[in-house]
């Protein structure tokens, strides 16, 4: 039971971290109350990935870091 709900956790904040992601590709409106939510719940979880890894090439792979920090938690944790 709590396996399933922290494999759910795990898989929607995955969800938003691809959203994130969806969203810094599109010309949107950053002042959004759904933008302002979106990067108020993620960056909380890139920003310390970032201080420790540099934008490569003008790509930020945080997120990439991020979901696979994520995946392995989910596995190490959950099974």
């Amino acid at each position: 039971m709590i396996a399933n709900l922290l494999r759910l956790i795990a898989d929607v904040y995955a969800l938003v971290l691809i959203a994130r992601v969806v969203v810094s590709w599109l010309p949107v409106d950053p002042d959004s109350t759904a933008i302002r939510y979106l990067y108020q719940i993620t960056e909380p979880v890139l920003a310390p990935i970032r201080r420790v890894l540099p934008v490569l090439g003008g790509f930020d792979f945080s997120p990439l870091v991020a979901l696979l920090l994520l995946e392995w938690i989910k596995i190490l944790v959950v099974g």
